[in-house]
């Protein structure tokens, strides 16, 4: 097992919500990473922020990793939902929100 899966498969395991963005919550540095963290900030979930400007093996590890080939990307349980516009279309038919719940 590579050492970006090791440490991917650690954050997943150990946070419901993780968000693979460039830059932090408190300061996304690309438009998509802002658009991602505002819908989550404003339903309110508390979510591990995972800046992949840091770490060049986990930037590279989580596109492989989820088979998604763009950054942010949101993971809930374990489970790869998206990107900002998929979380975009999913907040506005509520879907997220009931994903959250539970």
């Amino acid at each position: 097992m590579s050492d970006a899966k090791t440490k991917i498969e650690a954050l997943l395991n150990s946070n419901k919500v993780v968000l693979f963005m460039k830059g932090t919550q408190q300061f996304p540095m690309c438009g998509f990473s802002a658009r991602a963290t505002a819908i989550l900030q404003d339903m309110g979930v508390e979510f591990k922020d995972v800046n992949v400007l840091d770490d060049e093996e986990i930037r590279q590890g989580i596109k492989d990793y989820g088979n998604w080939p763009t950054i942010p990307q949101l993971y809930i349980d374990k489970k790869l939902i998206g990107g900002s516009d998929i979380m975009m279309e999913m907040y506005q038919a509520g879907e997220l929100q009931s994903l959250l719940k539970n």
